[in-house]
């Protein structure tokens, strides 16, 4: 680097993040909020965050059920996204305007988004106030998969779901696999060793001398 980096003041500067969807309440009361601070917390057991300002409409009803699902967004969905997170519940049916679909989840009262690929039912097992967003941590307790990331062997191929990312306020396509988890220190397959014999080929037919 050619100069020295500027020190700035403490920021909440991660990206990039995943935008995900997330529906709360159940019923007419069913709500879709868009969060940005989510995150896997744990894998065993599978535990998971999200950020929720108080003052929004969801807070209320995640905190008064204590359930949520996650929905993750494809590109597709990146106009509800947006919309979804700054409108609010309290003034329009997100689902109805726009023409999202609900479907019922396996283990949690509050429905999941038709159209997300991916779902997360989730139940909260503790909350904590930080400051500008409390942090609800939730227990994943079913994940609700479309087939269609399904290879013939029940694989699960996230990559052609056409998931969304976000970093410091714009929304992106995910690019180019660059590797796979690992790939950086797996070993080589062994190259097959020159013997230095040089394969033998026919010899021409000798011509009788006159």
């Amino acid at each position: 680097m050619s100069e020295e980096k500027l020190s700035w003041p403490g920021s909440a500067l991660l990206g990039p993040v995943p935008p995900v969807l997330v529906s709360c309440g159940e019923g007419e009361s069913a709500n879709l909020i868009t969060i940005a601070w989510a995150g896997t917390v744990c894998t065993q057991p599978p535990r998971v965050s999200i950020s929720v300002r108080p003052t929004r409409h969801s807070y209320g009803l995640i905190k008064e059920s204590g359930e949520f699902v996650i929905n993750l967004p494809t590109t597709a969905l990146a106009k509800a996204v947006d919309w979804c997170g700054v409108k609010s519940g309290k003034d329009v049916d997100k689902f109805a305007a726009m023409g999202l679909h609900t479907a019922p989840a396996s283990k949690v009262g509050c429905p999941l988004l038709a159209e997300s690929p991916v779902n997360l039912e989730c139940r909260v097992f503790q909350r904590i106030e930080l400051g500008s967003h409390d942090l609800f941590l939730a227990d994943v307790v079913a994940v609700d998969v479309d087939p269609a990331l399904l290879d013939s062997a029940g694989k699960l191929h996230l990559e052609k779901a056409g998931l969304l990312a976000y970093a410091h306020g714009d929304y992106y396509a995910l690019g180019k696999q660059l590797g796979k988890f690992g790939w950086s220190v797996r070993k080589k397959k062994p190259t097959p060793k020159k013997t230095g014999v040089r394969p033998q080929t026919p010899s021409s037919p000798r011509r009788p001398r006159k």
